[in-house]
């Protein structure tokens, strides 16, 4: 009887009504597709890990000169420090392989039509957001491939017209990438993204549970009555924490059966090793970069494929505003099209940059 005094109470006083009475009614829909909508989840989860194990590491690492020092002392003399920091890079990477997955998922189920707009827009901020701070937490352990693959991850922004130096001579403090880059990309990885990042994505996580999980064009087309849907809570969430589980299970065994390695220190002197490139979600722009710049050597060649990957860009969030009508199929059709050749167009660059 106290327990339950208790509750009430706390619902009472946090004003817990309107949630609890929107997860009480909310349903997921059920079908071939239902499979693709734990993959938000996965994102969620991915990102938590990563908040615990970065709060871990903050203990001993320390930014500036002694970066790489800390860091070895992290993953060869603190105890599990090789673990806590192995979890830590592989959750980054399953976070935005996850929000990737997520995000083309909601393009093909078409979850960016009113009343979603607002979901679509603010999970393609939180994307962005990701990416920096896989830029940013790249180079923080001040080893030979991260020192390197960071130079060359600065010409991206770097060959943005106009505004595109500036903002690289401010991320790196000045001309080159050294001691005061990193202190700058700790303060950007652990302060300013998260404080841009944590609203964000609460009040992404708000609109999904205001407005549902919605289904695939396929779905909307049949009789309401043929529909099924299963109760958010706890029939959808005793699912989703059962695929937490299994996630949380391949990035310990990852972690502990492939640590990652921590390379020779870096030395800003000696030339870049060879086949030096970013991690594997800059790898498209990167490929760009090579391919239009052998076409059109110099700056003009850099400036037109940034230009050309930022047009794209800008095309891919304004989706729902060209799709916007259920009752225009061929707009839906073009849209469909621009975005299966979006993501056609990413893979086969990711590709290329790697054998390039």
């Amino acid at each position: 009887m106290k327990l339950e005094t208790l509750k009430a109470d706390l619902v009472e006083r946090l004003g817990l009504e309107e949630a609890i009475k929107l997860a009480g009614k909310k349903t997921v829909p059920v079908h071939k597709h239902t499979f693709w909508y734990f993959w938000g989840g996965i994102s969620l989860f991915s990102f938590l890990i990563q908040v615990v194990t970065g709060i871990l590491l903050m203990v001993y690492y320390r930014p500036g000169p002694e970066a790489y020092e800390s860091v070895r002392q992290i993953t060869y003399q603190i105890q599990f420090g090789w673990l806590i920091r192995s979890v830590h890079n592989w959750s980054a990477n399953f976070f935005l392989f996850s929000v990737f997955v997520h995000m083309f998922s909601v393009f093909l189920m078409k979850a960016y039509r009113r009343p979603r707009e607002v979901g679509w827009y603010s999970g393609i901020a939180l994307l962005l957001l990701g990416l920096t701070f896989g830029f940013s937490g790249y180079l923080l352990p001040m080893d030979e491939l991260s020192f390197f693959a960071t130079k060359v991850g600065m010409e991206i922004p770097n060959a943005v017209p106009i505004i595109g130096p500036p903002i690289a001579n401010l991320l790196r403090g000045g001309l080159e990438v050294n001691e005061f880059t990193v202190q700058r990309f700790f303060a950007l990885h652990v302060v300013i993204l998260p404080l841009l990042y944590m609203p964000l994505l609460g009040l992404h996580l708000w609109m999904v549970q205001k407005h549902g999980n919605a289904a695939p064009p396929s779905e909307e087309a049949k009789e309401p009555s043929q529909r099924k849907t299963m109760p958010f809570f706890p029939n959808f969430v005793a699912q989703d924490l059962g695929v937490w589980l299994i996630v949380l299970n391949l990035i310990s065994l990852l972690a502990a059966l492939f640590p990652w390695q921590l390379g020779p220190q870096a030395d800003p002197l000696a030339a870049a090793p060879e086949g030096i490139h970013p991690e594997w979600y800059f790898m498209s722009q990167f490929a760009m970069l090579k391919l239009i710049g052998r076409m059109i050597p110099g700056l003009a060649g850099e400036a037109a494929a940034m230009t050309l990957f930022t047009l794209g860009l800008v095309l891919w969030a304004l989706i729902p505003v060209f799709d916007k009508d259920k009752t225009n199929t061929k707009r839906s059709r073009q849209v469909l099209y621009f975005g299966i050749f979006v993501i056609l167009v990413l893979l086969s660059t990711t590709f290329m940059g790697f054998v390039i």
